[in-house]
Order: C-alpha cells, then structure tokens, then sequence
C-alpha cells in the first residue's frame, strides 16, 4: 500500500523536479520511480551507508535520503545528480513522503496501532473505535512474547521474525527498541503456559542455530481483547526483568512462573530493607562466607533434606549439621525448620534483587 502512495506523490513531482526522483527500500531495490522502467531495479549497494545515515549520501550518481521509522528508517528517497538541487529536492522529498507514510500507518496500518496498544500510545476510549474501524476481531486470543537480542549476528533480527511469522493479519512483530522486539500472537483461547513456552523455545534455537543470535524471551499471559495486550506486554517485560534478577540460566521467562520473585520484585525497597534487617537482626548477611551460602543453596535445593544434601555435597553427615548449627548461631535461624528454612530462603531472594537493582515498569 505505501508503495502506492509513494508512487502516487513521485508521480505529481516528476514534472517539477525535472528529473529522476523515486524511492528505494532496504535493500536498495526501486519500489517506486518517475520512470515506471526502473521500479525493480537495484539501484545501488550502498544501502548501509545511506540507511544509517542522518544526512543525504551521494552514491552511484544520485542523491539519497533514509526516512521512516527513527529507529531504522524503512525506505529512502533518491534524486538523480548530485547538485545543490538535488539535495534540496530529497529533503523536501523525504519530508513529505514521511508526513504521507505516518498518516497512513495511524490510520490504516494495523501494526502500527498494536504497537501504540502495547506501549499506552493511544487512550483506552479510543483503542475500540480504532478497532472497530480496522476490523479487528476483539474476541481473539493474544499472547505477547518479547524477544530481547544479547548477542547479534550480521543479520536482521527483525526480518527474520516477519519470516517466521508472515501472517500479518494474525500476527504482529515489532520492533519496540535497539534490542527488543514484540511478538504479538494469535493463540488458541484455553492456550497453556508450557504452549507458549514451546514457541519461545523454537524462536530462540532458530536464532541462535541458523542465525548465531543468543536471546531471551518474556512471555506474558494470553489476553483477550485489544485492550489487555498493553498488560501482556508489560508481563513480558517483568518476566525479563525478574529472570534477570533470579534465574540468571534462564533463556525463557514465562510470567506465570514467576511465582515468589514477582512478589518480591513488586516490593518497594525500603520494606525490602526492613524485611532483611528484621531477619538478620543478630548479624549481617555478608557475615555467611560464599561456602556457607553453597552449602545453603544445596540444601535448599535437596528439600531440607540432610542425608541428601550431604551425599551431593561429598561431606560427612556431621559436616553439614555443623554447618547449619553454624548458621543458626549467626543469624537465629534453623534451616532445619521449614519456618525459618522460608523465611531465610526469601531474605536471601530479597537480597539478590537489593543488590540487582532492576529497572521498574
């Protein structure tokens, strides 16, 4: 459709500008032109150059200009020679077809508006009748999985995941910053958490096999209705930030699973401090060295369970109720009760996230 529109405007400039004026995409491909012969054509390599480039780029004889998206400009502006002239053209150009571009995206694109849905850029009385007017179905299912880029190959992430996911009436990829992109995705109404962590799972080995990109995925609970995506997108977020914090080895973070650290992770900090100097009132917890903290994890980890945690510790029995004998001398707490054992065991998550710091949404 913009493709149209483009062509539309080149068309009432050609005589005007007196020469050979179009636009080129990413690729570098004409995808429209005052000379309809051209429209197809490669017209340069460059497009590197030109496409991140915040000023006009002489190339190949022509005067070029990215417009679009901030981000990542989508399309760029050409003007044959390489005069005074032409660089004025390209701007008045560039302008003009970007000002037509926004206008058809927040009127007709339904990407854009999801984008604007997830981020709270439109007011909730109006996300309806621009529903309405798009005909999106409000009674579908949406899940919101965001995909976060740790490391990157010499590809484009975001292509790909419009590759994998090209029904674009179904589903929805954007790209939300530098690192992150959203999935929006039609599921199933009665869709299980493990489902969605399946498809996360798939998105992030073919990234990281085909394409040799390491990623994180958040998902966030399936919604229905346009509305609550905002809060599915949010969840995903959370659930990166909370896996951040404390499952470090996770490369799927579902927020359903969260479990206690999506409390903890929603506790103002000066209750957190409260809580922990409460619980460590007879010393600090920087008092337990890192082999009394392994031995505690351990133990967590094998239930409470003595024996257990001994055998995998390669410790004499005795070794290890020394250990927590220890413990209880420091800081009041018998680990071998399952009181205190939950309460020590959410001090120490209270203090990971202190020590975190994480970023809010």
């Amino acid at each position: 459709m913009s493709n149209r529109l483009f062509q539309s405007i080149i068309h009432q400039m050609k005589d005007t500008v007196n020469c050979t004026v179009g636009v080129i995409d990413e690729t570098g491909t004409v995808i429209s032109c005052s000379e309809l012969g051209k429209i197809g054509e490669v017209l340069t390599n460059q497009t590197v150059e030109i496409f991140t480039s915040n000023n006009a780029v002489n190339a190949d004889g022509y005067i070029f200009r990215a417009f679009g998206s901030p981000i990542q400009p989508e399309y760029a502006i050409f003007v044959e020679n390489t005069d005074a002239a032409a660089e004025k053209y390209s701007s008045i150009l560039a302008v003009s077809l970007n000002s037509v571009k926004q206008y058809y995206d927040e009127k007709f694109d339904k990407g854009n508006f999801i984008k604007n849905v997830i981020l709270d850029n439109i007011l909730p009385g109006d996300i309806y009748l621009k529903a309405k007017e798009l005909h999106f179905n409000n009674d579908i299912t949406r899940a919101v999985l965001l995909i976060r880029i740790t490391q990157q190959g010499d590809v484009s992430i975001f292509e790909i995941i419009q590759n994998l996911f090209p029904d674009k009436n179904k589903d929805f990829v954007i790209n939300v910053n530098e690192t992150d992109i959203a999935l929006v995705k039609e599921v199933r109404a009665n869709i299980e958490p493990k489902d969605l962590e399946k498809l996360a799972r798939s998105i992030a080995d073919s990234l990281g096999t085909e394409f040799y990109t390491r990623t994180l995925v958040g998902i966030g609970t399936a919604v229905t209705g346009i509305k609550d995506l905002a809060r599915s997108f949010k969840e995903a977020q959370v659930a990166l930030e909370v896996g951040k914090v404390f499952d470090t080895e996770k490369t799927i973070v579902s927020y359903d699973n969260l479990g206690i650290a999506r409390l903890i992770y929603q506790l103002p900090n000066k209750l957190c401090d409260m809580f922990l100097k409460e619980v460590f009132k007879r010393g600090s917890i920087e008092t337990l060295d890192h082999e009394t903290l392994f031995t505690i994890q351990r133990f967590f980890e094998n239930n409470l369970n003595v024996s257990e945690t001994s055998r995998k510790l390669f410790v004499h029995r005795n070794t290890l109720v020394y250990r927590l004998e220890k413990i209880r001398k420091l800081t009041g707490l018998d680990l071998r009760e399952f009181d205190d054992a939950i309460v020590f065991k959410v001090a120490l998550m209270v203090k990971k996230y202190m020590d975190s710091n994480p970023t809010k949404f």
